[in-house]
């Protein structure tokens, strides 16, 4: 299983590891069933703003809460006293990644990098408790050139259960997320079959999928079978969406979201559903005007 497991992680078009065993989880931000809730993504969303005044302006538009990709350019005290002072929840953030700038996507994978890896995640906790966010995305990281296949699995699988056992005192869940090679090229995790063996062998209930049917239409496709497939395991943790392939409104490109959104209300599930998507129009109060779609199902 570990040179299957270690081959699918290179090869994201691989499809041959069993299904997940379903398993119970806890859903710590008390959202009510078959009512779909949307959480704005302030890194893609309300770019004509500052980051800290994106707060106001989603909640102006009826979002309850917030995601964003990295908080660390802010005092988690600017953060927290943005969400109080606008009624929002904050339900998502990532793990510092290493140098992003010099194109690293996370360091979970990597060997040798593991004291820097845990100093991120501890970081992150530390935002996660000033915020009161219950999750935090852990990025897999872009495949080293070096190190043997068996390696970068035994540190990614090692790193995911330190991150998931020292997030679990804080009631906080760690997320991965199967992102598609085309926006990341050579990014480890790809596939959901892959991510949901990923949690069979780290064996922490704290750890679940990140769930982009933006990355999974680019990689995989047949989306209302795999919602089907993963959703009633209840080990999906929070679903993203965006049109594909321009990434922008999910009322836009080849996707029929308003079916998949009453799926996915249907199938009972309870979490976020993240808008990480950019708006296809760009000046000032283009987010707002796009958001039509979202009336419909609220």
């Amino acid at each position: 299983m570990m040179n299957q497991l270690g081959d699918a992680l290179c090869h994201p078009f691989v499809s041959h590891l069993a299904p997940p065993a379903r398993r119970p989880a806890a859903h710590p931000d008390n959202i009510a069933l078959n009512m779909l809730q949307f959480a704005a993504n302030l890194s893609l969303l309300y770019p004509e703003h500052d980051f800290l005044d994106r707060f106001a302006a989603a909640s102006q538009d009826g979002f309850k809460a917030v995601e964003y990709l990295f908080p660390y350019a802010y005092a988690p005290q600017e953060l927290a006293a943005q969400l109080q002072a606008h009624g929002l929840q904050q339900v998502l953030f990532n793990a510092p990644p290493g140098d992003w700038d010099a194109g690293e996507r996370g360091l979970a994978c990597l060997p040798g990098r593991r004291a820097e890896f845990r100093q991120g995640v501890v970081q992150a906790l530390a935002y996660a408790d000033a915020l009161a966010c219950p999750r935090i995305h852990v990025m897999a990281g872009v495949l080293p050139e070096s190190g043997t296949l068996q390696e970068i699995y035994h540190t990614y699988i090692s790193n995911l259960r330190w991150a998931a056992k020292a997030a679990a005192p804080q009631g906080v869940e760690i997320l991965i997320e199967p992102i598609n090679p085309r926006d990341m090229p050579d990014y480890y995790l790809n596939r959901q079959d892959v991510a949901h063996q990923i949690l069979n062998d780290v064996g922490e209930s704290n750890l679940r999928v990140q769930m982009d049917l933006y990355h999974c239409q680019i990689v995989e496709g047949d989306l209302a079978t795999k919602l089907r497939q993963y959703l009633p395991t209840d080990r999906v943790g929070h679903i993203q969406i965006a049109s594909v392939p321009q990434r922008h409104e999910p009322d836009l490109g080849e996707l029929n979201y308003p079916y998949l959104l009453a799926l996915i209300d249907e199938l009972g599930y309870s979490g976020w559903v993240g808008c990480e998507y950019r708006p296809q129009r760009t000046g000032a109060g283009g987010t707002s005007a796009g958001l039509g779609w979202m009336a419909r199902h609220a």
